[in-house]
């Protein structure tokens, strides 16, 4: 018994087998005859400054209609970090990993967002988009009226507060 709970023990302490990767893979699209929206926040990618050699650190933020194709997530992961060992200007990254992700999922609309905390005093933010030849977005509709909604629950006086 004793030998069982302690190979069980080591055997989750293992590393993982994960290493990054450049490869982006997909899954076929549930629902592709409908327009949905797909949202993904990435808060530790890092690459390293080209003229420094320093750490650089970014929020990325992507936002995409899918077509046929939908991202996977892990290998998302992987190609993210495959980002940490590289000189990389952020105009130059953001662009780069927009046109990957567009060339592997084909999408109706996408974008990235990169938000890269201070440097030298700086905040930098860079916006790249695609949008498919002749795709057209449906009508916006309007829900101000509810707070957006976040990953990260409320704190416990939030959710007490009375709605108005």
């Amino acid at each position: 018994m004793t030998t069982l709970i302690y190979t069980v023990a080591l055997m989750s302490s293992q590393p993982p087998n994960s290493k990054p990767s450049k490869v982006l893979e997909t899954f076929d699209n549930p629902k592709p005859e409908r327009d949905f929206h797909i949202h993904m926040e990435i808060p530790e990618f890092t690459c390293l400054c080209p003229k420094t050699g320093q750490p650089d650190f970014a929020v990325l933020y992507l936002d995409y209609i899918p077509d046929q194709k939908c991202v996977e997530l892990k290998s998302l992961k992987l190609y993210i970090w495959s980002f940490r060992d590289e000189g990389c200007f952020h105009e130059a990254v953001t662009n780069r990993i927009l046109d990957d992700l567009v060339a592997t999922t084909q999408p109706r609309f996408m974008r990235l967002t990169a938000k890269f905390y201070v440097r030298g005093g700086i905040f930098t933010s860079v916006v790249a988009e695609h949008r498919k030849s002749g795709w057209q977005p449906l009508a916006h509709v309007d829900l101000s009226q509810f707070e957006q909604q976040s990953n990260t629950r409320a704190s416990t006086s939030q959710l007490s507060a009375p709605v108005a």
